[in-house]
């Protein structure tokens, strides 16, 4: 499954869905679009959406252009560099394509999750 991660008027990265954490995968892809507003931590993007998971492969460790799901802040999670998660998250796959548009994200930028067809 593949999904488009929009940065509004800066670009769009593509994300292919893992199986790490294959229910949460599937209940956020099953529930696009969704859109937030960018927060920065380091080299994270994250942002609240409106889906409550809970954890079920966590892991404390993430590696460059990871997405993840973080369920103590209901948050969608992007790795665009050396970070390290906050705390345990669910990886839920890998930015394939401009990572890039991730470096040049300001806060509140306005960020869109949705599916791409195949």
């Amino acid at each position: 499954m593949k999904i488009g991660i929009e940065v509004e008027n800066k670009g769009m990265a593509i994300a292919e869905l893992d199986h790490r954490n294959p229910k949460t995968a599937q209940e956020i892809y099953k529930n696009l679009p969704i859109e937030g507003r960018g927060l920065l931590w380091l080299e994270e993007v994250y942002f609240d959406i409106p889906l409550t998971l809970e954890y079920e492969n966590p892991s404390k460790s993430a590696e460059m252009a990871d997405i993840s799901y973080w369920p103590p802040g209901y948050a969608f999670c992007i790795f665009f560099g050396s970070t390290p998660p906050y705390s345990e998250v669910n990886h839920i796959g890998k930015i394939v394509e401009n990572i890039e548009v991730f470096r040049n994200l300001s806060e509140g930028d306005r960020i869109i999750i949705k599916k791409i067809e195949e």
